[in-house]
């Protein structure tokens, strides 16, 4: 059973997803101000934290700046429908994904099981348990990336994008299919997500002992992690 943090001061909202999550088979802890969500995220492991951006006390993104700053739990950050500013904030501070309110039911259980199986890649059975490319080792079973002999500290989600990119090395990747694979979900007009994470990703990538980039942008078309 997975376990589930829901920071949110709307307590009406928080019963009802509640019962809606715990029906799901998800447990689910509740928090409904800033403080004591980030207090329960640093005490305990959870597998997501459903973060509000409105909260008393400290607000979504100091919870997520603090939290970033000590784990890598996956964040699904709650925001105003319209607000495209908490959006690219929260994704530039480490959130894995974010979901306008109101918003579905089903829609959000979705992008849960989503960023929960993405924080947990596994190879398959044909490939190696660590996986390395260049300077690169990933190990999928750990969730552990080192590259020029220094680990990195990635999210599930920037995880799961390196991990795609290096799988295709040389090949072009369209960003439909990076947001298909990596996010599990369809790429729609003036979403930054993925952008946002590669951005990230590329932060936390030391520069090449050779000079050269490690990914190229193809305008309009994708991306290529060069050999």
């Amino acid at each position: 059973m997975n376990h589930l943090l829901l920071i949110d001061d709307d307590l009406g909202l928080s019963e009802l997803l509640a019962q809606l999550l715990e029906l799901e088979g998800f447990e689910l802890t509740l928090a409904h101000d800033g403080q004591s969500g980030l207090d329960l995220a640093l005490e305990k492991d959870y597998d997501l934290i459903l973060l509000d951006v409105m909260l008393p006390k400290l607000n979504g993104f100091e919870v997520l700046k603090s939290l970033r700053a000590n784990k890598q739990t996956p964040v699904l950050m709650l925001t105003a429908r319209g607000d495209e500013i908490d959006r690219v904030v929260g994704l530039e501070i480490g959130a894995d994904d974010y979901l306008p309110k109101p918003f579905n039911d089903r829609e959000l259980v979705a992008r849960i099981k989503a960023i929960i199986r993405r924080s947990h890649i596994l190879p398959s059975e044909q490939q190696p348990s660590i996986f390395e490319y260049g300077d690169i080792k990933l190990d999928p079973s750990r969730q552990e990336v080192y590259c020029q002999e220094q680990l990195l500290i990635l999210t599930g989600t920037e995880f799961g994008l390196l991990y795609e990119m290096v799988q295709n090395a040389g090949d072009l990747i369209s960003k439909e299919s990076l947001s298909e694979t990596v996010l599990n979900k369809k790429l729609m007009p003036f979403d930054r997500s993925l952008d946002m994470h590669l951005s990230n990703l590329r932060k936390k990538l030391p520069e090449r002992q050779d000079g050269r980039p490690r990914v190229k942008t193809i305008r309009g078309k994708g991306y290529i992690w060069l050999p």
